[in-house]
């Protein structure tokens, strides 16, 4: 088995402000300094981490968040304690997704695409512990729902690490179940 490269940089990141299309009716989501590792935007609406302290998370109304996806079991070694309560007391949506990293499914992701319709009018982050389980399925959720080309949303992925067993399995399965040739890398 190849290893599995991972990035971790843990650090006040300072994000720009996005400007949002005119078809939104959102404004853009401005984080600003999100305490978290791996933080990626994908869009103005849309970033995906690796787990934001409980202060980050304290935060989120304030810059814009709506909602919060959060893809580990709420057990793992760094989860923060109450964070639903954290993240709710601020008047956000919490779903958490309770992905095992050694064993995500078909139903995990179908899950996943449930939570993002439930929360589409809203800025998310998606979140999990280092953002390997959430930079995967946000490709999946963009290539597969969005229609977005693989190669373009897979740079998101590619920042942050290369999958490799189960998660590659994942991805390429549900990428051929759907049609769409790529091959994650």
């Amino acid at each position: 088995m190849q290893s599995t490269a991972i990035v971790t940089r843990r650090a006040f990141l300072s994000l720009p402000a996005f400007a949002i299309s005119a078809s939104s009716s959102a404004a853009a989501a401005q984080p600003g300094k999100l305490d978290a590792p791996n933080v990626v935007p994908i869009s103005p609406r849309l970033f995906t981490s690796g787990q934001p302290t409980a202060a980050a998370l304290a935060q989120l109304a304030s810059q814009g968040f709506g909602a919060v996806i959060y893809l580990a079991p709420p057990t793992v070694s760094d989860a923060v304690a109450d964070e639903g309560s954290i993240v709710e007391r601020q008047g956000l949506v919490y779903v958490n997704i309770p992905i095992k990293f050694n064993s995500p499914t078909e139903s995990d992701f179908e899950s996943f695409v449930t939570a993002m319709a439930k929360v589409a009018d809203r800025n998310v982050l998606v979140h999990c512990q280092v953002n390997l389980r959430a930079s995967s399925m946000v490709f999946l959720h963009r290539v597969i729902v969005g229609k977005e080309p693989p190669e373009r949303a897979y740079e998101a992925v590619a920042k942050i690490w290369s999958p490799d067993g189960p998660w590659k399995a994942l991805m390429v399965g549900l990428l051929r179940k759907n049609q769409i040739a790529f091959e994650p890398y």
